[in-house]
């Protein structure tokens, strides 16, 4: 049997849990997993620390070989965090390239779904099955190409560009040393690596927070707990049955970003706040395909920090942006971008790298990661046993 049919027979054997979404932040929105209604999920290498999020129950599940596959939803992050703190490899997709029918919309110019696996192999096989136009979704493009067919091959003369902010202080130092051992090895096996101030790149958070929450505004509309979604009360008076029904159903991050989103959109500033967003974000999007025209890829470390306490507690709001910093950019531009692990921290914790290519270059991500991975050959089970 080769790898193909075995992988076949894989997802046939657990199709009911390697599509199962589990323990997330809320509606998606947290980076620490410490939103979701059922509680944290806990990090598999520490079971004090947090998994990451929002999509921390599917990195935890594979990476704790509960089962081999995932799905994860990216809107800012929440595959490649997530994957970065649990030592998985996580892709989000070209924006468009994997349906979104069924997907609970958080930010509908943003979000993805894409595949969290323990390795390349599996993840670009997953990428196959999924990337079908689908007739549901009208943003679906669809692609019959094979994800595997540059897996194995040699990275020498491949170009590749680190944005200076992606290695700023804001990284955690052993994140930061990792990278550079990775960097010091392309450079070894005939990779080009150039580091280039690249413009807007700092705007990214406040850009994903007037846009991603002034659409989670709209999205999250529907749960009125009449046509859709709970409903807490009986009350004739329309009002208070929207009051108490939301009230009662959402968590404080939903509904502080309701909130936030609710405001952007009111009245004239719709103009002075989201329609400037698109125009920046816009430019964001010039600058990287500015970048496609010299280089392959875009690298940088996945996460400025490690996994942290999941009894941290923190009064700025902001924090849950801020920790995906450096992911954030490749869904303002709807770029594919995978974390991959290169290695563990003085502590044992997996740090991740972050791989961006062009818009539907999903292949050329897969090539280079197998190369790093066959490279690092890393024990990524918590458990410590090799056979997988």
């Amino acid at each position: 049997m080769n790898y193909q049919e075995s992988f076949s027979k894989l997802i046939k054997e657990n199709d009911m849990i390697i599509l199962g979404k589990l323990n997330m932040d809320e509606f998606a929105m947290g980076s620490s997993n410490k939103t979701s209604f059922f509680g944290p999920c806990l990090n598999p290498w520490n079971n004090s620390l947090v998994s990451g999020g929002s999509s921390g129950g599917s990195a935890v599940s594979v990476s704790q070989r509960i089962c081999p596959i995932t799905l994860g939803s990216d809107t800012g992050g929440s595959i490649r965090q997530p994957s970065a703190f649990c030592g998985t490899v996580g892709l989000k997709p070209t924006y468009g390239l994997v349906s979104r029918f069924g997907l609970t919309a958080f930010s509908s110019s943003l979000d993805q779904i894409g595949p969290i696996t323990r390795n390349v192999k599996e993840n670009a096989y997953m990428l196959n099955i999924i990337s079908k136009k689908d007739e549901n979704d009208l943003t679906s493009v669809g692609s019959s190409e094979d994800y595997t067919r540059l897996i194995g091959e040699d990275i020498y003369g491949m170009k590749v560009v680190v944005p200076n902010f992606y290695v700023s202080d804001l990284i955690d130092k052993e994140i930061l040393d990792k990278f550079y051992t990775i960097i010091d090895l392309l450079k070894s096996k005939g990779v080009t690596v150039d580091f280039k101030d690249i413009p807007y790149l700092n705007y990214s958070v406040p850009l994903y927070q007037i846009i991603a929450l002034g659409e989670a505004s709209s999205n999250l509309a529907r749960f009125d707990g009449i046509k859709y979604g709970y409903s807490a009360s009986n009350s004739l008076n329309a009002d208070d049955h929207f009051y108490n029904t939301r009230s009662a159903s959402f968590g404080e991050e939903v509904k502080r970003r309701i909130m936030v989103g609710s405001f952007l959109l009111s009245g004239s500033n719709v103009q002075i706040y989201y329609n400037k967003a698109l125009k920046l974000r816009n430019k964001i999007k010039m600058e990287f395909d500015n970048l496609f025209k010299d280089y392959d890829l875009v690298l940088g470390p996945s996460s400025t920090c490690l996994p942290y306490s999941v009894d941290e507690t923190s009064n700025d709001p902001n924090k849950a942006f801020l920790d995906d910093i450096l992911v954030i950019p490749v869904n303002l531009a709807g770029l594919p971008g995978m974390s991959l692990p290169i290695g563990f921290s003085s502590t044992n914790l997996p740090i991740g790298m972050q791989i961006i290519a062009n818009k539907f270059d999903e292949k050329t991500i897969y090539k280079f990661a197998s190369y790093i991975e066959k490279e690092l050959s890393l024990n990524l089970n918590p458990r410590g046993d090799e056979n997988e």
